[in-house]
């Protein structure tokens, strides 16, 4: 198992340096923290689920959640745990929240060389907070099946994304009708299908472009016909275009001369 090329850690934060799938063991932390992917992209996984986290975005664990990592692509994660008074105004569940342009330039802030008193820490931590109070939390969390039937029309999905089987020949496959299996997406994950077969596409698509593959190869690869169709579908959900993502939270890291906080 890779492991983190270089890790500094304190009590309030740390940075680990990941190689592209590099994966941590679960754990648990005894107070909520944020997890941010400063370059590369991050797949979040706890209880409730697998949240993929680009550099657009940032998670959050709350205490006690148990989750491990991995990294896709050369990955400078980067971690903030937070005051349980502070804690106790976020989600009491894993969440994934846009990343603002302020919250992103906080976590770098906090996590970077510079240091700050307890007073002008807290007001950071207190400026993260506010922030993500005000953000949408994104559709990038895939939630984790219970049922047998959609176990096993899961893994097929995701061992294929480029599968476009409808639900009625997948349900052939793990010995359950298209309604029954209909109801059950709706009932235990919240969505149908076909949503949430865009979603894990999606998902698979920020993984591959973060390993470097170009667009249209993508597309391909996660089941999309044309790129265009691709393009559209990836903007919905994550809010940029794959090119212009690539450009600012990929390519951008990668250039030479480009240093970590």
């Amino acid at each position: 198992m890779p492991v983190a090329r270089q890790s500094r850690i304190w009590p309030s934060g740390g940075v680990h340096l990941w190689p592209s799938g590099g994966t941590s063991r679960a754990h648990s932390h005894p107070r909520g923290h944020l997890v941010y992917a400063a370059s590369g992209v991050l797949s979040v996984h706890t209880e409730r689920g697998t949240s993929v986290v680009p550099a657009n975005r940032v998670a959050w664990i709350p205490a006690g959640s148990t989750h491990h990592h991995r990294a896709h692509g050369d990955t400078d994660m980067r971690i903030v745990f937070l005051p349980p008074s502070l804690a106790r105004l976020a989600p009491a569940r894993p969440a994934v929240f846009l990343a603002s342009g302020l919250v992103r330039e906080v976590l770098l802030t906090l996590t970077g060389t510079r240091h700050f008193d307890r007073g002008a820490r807290a007001r950071l931590h207190r400026v993260l907070v506010d922030e993500l109070r005000e953000a949408p939390e994104q559709p990038t969390q895939l939630p984790e099946p219970r049922d047998d039937r959609l176990r096993a029309v899961a893994r097929i999905v995701d061992d294929n994304p480029a599968d476009s089987s409808p639900l009625a020949a997948l349900g052939q496959r793990v010995g359950a009708g298209a309604r029954t299996l209909s109801r059950l997406f709706h009932d235990e994950l919240g969505m149908t299908f076909y949503e949430w077969r865009t979603q894990l596409r999606i998902c698979h698509a920020l993984v591959l472009l973060a390993e470097g593959h170009d667009t249209t190869r993508v597309a391909h690869a996660c089941g999309w016909a044309n790129p265009s169709s691709f393009i559209a579908a990836f903007t919905a959900i994550v809010g940029t275009t794959p090119g212009r993502h690539r450009r600012l939270y990929i390519d951008r890291e990668r250039s030479p001369g480009r240093r970590h906080e």
